[in-house]
């Protein structure tokens, strides 16, 4: 397995699909936060505080990963190549989950350069040092494991499809329920007597709740929860393939 992460890992940083994503994403919040006037901007707002950048990720993220998975396996099933990666000695648990901490580590590299708004944020405050920064860590860490379930999702939808374009418009309509759309069915009147369990189905409630700086172990219970469906999911996907 480690072979085919470094595989996956080499890949994305050899063509511009890895480079473009880590741009457009700190790009993207980098004009929002310190270029574009207006609320989301830091430093017309007079307030030391990265509740911007938090918003704005997960919907930013929500396009940019499933570019990133699209190609997993539905490239690998187009090229030929899939029937070859089935020959090697590894289980179809192992492929999927070399594929997905390819996606991860991606994640990651995008995230940790985000740092400097925190240390900019930092020595803006009045004084210097005046901020929330247990609220900022449990962002990150939320933001890190929406970001997760993103990819997984992303593996999933790839699996599904031998057309990477399918694989992304999949995966990007399943992470946009999943992040958002739940919250949409908690205000119809259908849903008004159990809307607090429908809301907690989505990924926004628990993202959310992380936000306040708070790790509470039912949240971090519902993102691996929802990470392993999927995976286990991308597993069977994976099987059906081989019959």
């Amino acid at each position: 397995m480690r072979a085919l992460l470094a595989k996956e890992i080499a890949e994305f940083f050899s063509t511009v699909t890895g480079y473009v994503v880590v741009t457009v994403f700190l790009l993207a919040n980098s004009l929002f936060l310190w270029i574009f006037p207006g609320d989301t901007n830091v430093l017309d707002s007079g307030y030391a505080s990265l509740d911007t950048f938090f918003m704005m990720a997960p919907w930013i993220f929500l396009f940019l990963v499933p570019a990133v998975t699209m190609r997993s396996f539905a490239e690998e099933g187009r090229s030929g190549t899939l029937e070859l990666l089935f020959t090697r000695p590894l289980t179809d648990l192992q492929i999927v989950l070399g594929k997905y901490l390819a996606g991860v580590m991606l994640v990651l590299v995008s995230l940790l350069p985000t740092l400097v708004y925190v240390v900019s944020v930092y020595l803006l405050g009045s004084p210097p040092g005046n901020l929330d920064l247990g609220g900022i860590w449990g962002s990150y860490i939320g933001l890190f494991f929406l970001a997760l379930i993103y990819v997984a999702i992303g593996i999933f939808s790839s699996s599904l499809t031998d057309n990477p374009i399918v694989a992304f418009i999949i995966a990007v309509l399943l992470s946009f329920i999943l992040y958002i759309g739940f919250d949409f069915l908690s205000s119809m009147d259908a849903f008004r007597q159990i809307n607090f369990l429908v809301i907690k189905m989505g990924i926004n409630e628990h993202y959310k709740s992380m936000s306040r700086g708070v790790i509470d172990s039912r949240d971090v219970l519902y993102f691996l929860g929802v990470i392993t469906l999927f995976i286990l999911m991308t597993k069977f996907v994976l099987q059906s393939r081989r019959w």
